[in-house]
């Protein structure tokens, strides 16, 4: 089962950073290729005999960008994905330093069972809009209304809105180790390490 989860987490942290790459890669051949045709009509200006070619190719660009109508599209929903996927990754990764801080606050018999509490209200959020979020879904579905240019190609609304489910899914599913690992007294906040602690080490350190 250990096996298992590790091999989820690395396909979580994979997944986001492929996510990333997309959204750079799209973005950078769009801006790129929205630049580089007036390369191409500036050197056939300034040389007169190989200018019809070098216009050829400044037209073949510039057809290319106005193409990429999609591409503000398709970087605004992988943008959604890594928002979505980016949610239960930060609960793994322990990405609750103001809860752990209020938590460390009370008296250390207490701690627990603050945590108990958050977690649980965490919990029921989770769940609520995991539930909420597959019947929207499931109406978009039914629907079955393509995405905002990018329904030529065969994506519905609902294939980019799925994410949100799933998201919020994941998140019910981490909270729920934690709250696991909480009732093992394994710890007591909402997160894997003090992080709170940590900042606050951080913030009282002379700058060098």
């Amino acid at each position: 089962m250990n096996a298992l989860w590790r091999v989820w987490d690395h396909f979580e942290e994979g997944f986001i950073a492929f996510l990333l790459a997309a959204m750079t890669l799209v973005t950078f051949v769009y801006v790129v290729l929205n630049n580089l045709y007036t390369v191409f009509y500036s050197i056939g200006d300034a040389f007169e005999p190989t200018s019809e070619f070098f216009f050829m190719l400044g037209d073949f660009i510039i057809d290319l960008a106005q193409s990429m109508t999609w591409s503000t599209a398709l970087t605004k929903a992988l943008f959604a994905w890594l928002i979505f996927s980016g949610l239960a990754y930060g609960v793994r990764t322990a990405g609750h330093i103001g809860v752990d801080a209020l938590v460390k606050l009370a008296p250390r018999h207490v701690q627990r069972y603050i945590g108990i509490l958050a977690c649980l209200f965490c919990l029921g959020y989770a769940g609520l809009l995991s539930v909420a979020s597959y019947e929207w879904i499931k109406a978009l579905f039914i629907a079955n209304i393509g995405a905002e240019d990018l329904g030529h190609i065969g994506i519905k609304q609902w294939h980019i809105g799925m994410i949100v489910p799933i998201g919020f899914a994941m998140v019910f599913i981490r909270f729920g180790e934690i709250f696991v690992r909480i009732l093992r007294n394994e710890q007591t906040g909402l997160g894997l390490a003090d992080e709170a602690a940590e900042a606050a080490k951080l913030g009282e350190e002379e700058p060098k």
